[in-house]
């Protein structure tokens, strides 16, 4: 269950950021940074997946939703604003320019019964 803080909507996409931190750790990833921020925007969760940055969107949503797929809520705008960030962690952290980038999509769906479905999306673009 989401944890209830007075903000019920950002305690609710913290409780699926929290999710894909365990899910990615679990699977060998090491987590370089949760909800890095920059006058660009935000960034969920930053991982190393090896040698490999992964960027991380998490869409947190409840099922079934009137409005599709968490993830197809990552639309082209988005996908470009991260795509900017992305390469303002990379100049600010300093991995060589020779280092791979992944860009992953957690789509996780959380249903009235308290069933959570967990998709997570390698190379989502």
């Amino acid at each position: 269950m989401p944890v209830r803080d007075g903000n019920g909507k950002a305690a609710f996409g913290r409780s699926g950021e929290a999710l894909a931190c365990r899910h990615l750790e679990q699977s060998g990833h090491a987590i370089a940074a949760r909800n890095w921020r920059c006058r660009l925007g935000e960034i969920d969760i930053v991982a190393f997946d090896g040698k490999t940055v992964v960027f991380v969107e998490v869409r947190t949503r409840r099922s079934p939703g009137r409005f599709g797929t968490p993830a197809e809520s990552v639309d082209a705008r988005k996908k470009a604003r991260l795509r900017r960030l992305a390469q303002a962690w990379l100049m600010a952290n300093g991995p060589d320019g020779e280092t791979p980038v992944r860009f992953d999509v957690f789509d996780i769906r959380r249903t009235d019964g308290g069933q959570t479905q967990i998709r997570h999306i390698r190379d989502a673009f």
